[in-house]
């Protein structure tokens, strides 16, 4: 079923989105108002478990800090979505930039979502907790961590999906 957005009011296509978000809270797609964050959870937690050798992952409970899901062992996962080349969303809870202890591991993974405008998955990239300490970079105006994503990223870690 295609819409006709162009032939429809300001009001209706606000109206059209509402009730996409509330289906898709309703199918438990997503949970939250971020819809893109939300769309690259389920995406990533559905590939993982279709997909023999990645391990089989579980949402984490709403709130959870840090993570995104769980592994049936244990490890845990903090999964960011992002639609163009640029950074992933940041990473609270890691000292800052000008601080020099060692951060307490928040995760074991990070899974990088990569869709297309069209929210279609383009690309998957998994790094570990070292990975993530030595690719991280420090996003001034937020106070926190972040990831560029980059081609250079793309060489230097897991690509459990490519489009």
């Amino acid at each position: 079923m295609l819409i006709d957005f162009e032939k429809m009011s300001h009001a209706e296509v606000i109206e059209c989105y509402s009730h996409t978000t509330k289906e898709l809270k309703k199918r438990e797609i997503v949970r939250t108002k971020n819809i893109t964050g939300e769309l690259g959870e389920y995406i990533a937690v559905d590939y993982y478990n279709k997909t023999p050798n990645l391990p089989n992952l579980q949402f984490a409970p709403p709130s959870t800090e840090n993570i995104d899901a769980i592994s049936r062992k244990g490890e845990r996962y903090s999964i960011k979505t992002i639609t163009n080349m640029g950074s992933t969303g940041v990473f609270y809870g890691l000292p800052p930039l000008e601080a020099d202890e060692i951060p307490n591991q928040k995760f074991e993974y990070v899974v990088i979502v990569k869709l297309t405008d069209d929210f279609e998955l383009e690309r998957i990239l998994e790094l570990t907790w070292d990975e993530f300490l030595e690719n991280k970079k420090w996003h001034s105006r937020m106070k926190a961590w972040n990831l560029s994503y980059s081609n250079k990223l793309i060489d230097l870690v897991n690509n459990i999906f490519k489009r």
